[in-house]
């Protein structure tokens, strides 16, 4: 873990990271929350840190010199950071504690609806799904509870993992290249992404490295 740290809503996140399977860090690269309103009151569920390699810029050269707001609003600049072939780091901490099948529902319902709009939710995306959706099933999402994804460069895989207080990581693989595309975009999305105030850091963000 890095030393410096970013606070999102008392939720501290270091600015790099290393995974186990490449000694190269990872940056902050975007950080926000997940809520809703109401009754004019607002809630928050989730912060999240997306951590990437550096050197996801050189795969966004079309989106030189762009502006913060030009970046937040552009759907293809976040196609092509998901489709990026670098190391990705989602890491997840509860604000407010939840049942985790009701993040797995929402997870498999935003999954489910991307794949089926393009024609692409078939019998192993179900399958898939189904397992992502039973590893949540089980969980209680305490305050302070982490959930991180991993998606590494050498596959096209996701290894997710959930820790809480007073119990042993576990984790989960998913092998379905498509299903693992849309658990990217459901953080990374762009416009339709689940945390517009994350969007809006990445696209601070990139809009700094992009105009060196």
């Amino acid at each position: 873990m890095g030393s410096e740290m970013v606070m999102v809503d008392d939720v501290s996140f270091p600015t790099e990271i290393i995974t186990n399977t490449n000694n190269k860090p990872l940056a902050l690269m975007g950080h926000g929350i997940t809520d809703i309103e109401i009754h004019f009151l607002q809630i928050k569920y989730n912060a999240i840190g997306i951590y990437l390699e550096k050197e996801v810029v050189n795969h966004l050269v079309n989106w030189k010199d762009k502006k913060e707001n030009e970046l937040s609003e552009d759907d293809a600049f976040f196609d092509a950071l998901v489709s990026a072939p670098v190391e990705k780091f989602f890491r997840v901490v509860v604000i407010k504690e939840i049942k985790g099948s009701q993040y797995g529902v929402q997870l498999e319902s935003a999954i489910r609806d991307r794949l089926a709009a393009i024609d692409k939710y078939e019998e192993k995306e179900e399958e898939a799904l189904e397992k992502l959706t039973e590893f949540f099933q089980t969980k209680y999402f305490h305050k302070a509870s982490v959930i991180t994804f991993h998606f590494p460069t050498s596959s096209p895989t996701a290894e997710i993992s959930f820790a809480t207080q007073g119990k042993e990581e576990v984790k989960i693989k998913v092998e379905n290249g498509n299903v693992v595309e849309m658990i990217q975009k459901w953080y990374l999305g762009g416009t339709r992404a689940v945390s517009p105030t994350t969007i809006k850091s990445l696209g601070h963000k990139f809009g700094e490295l992009l105009s060196n």
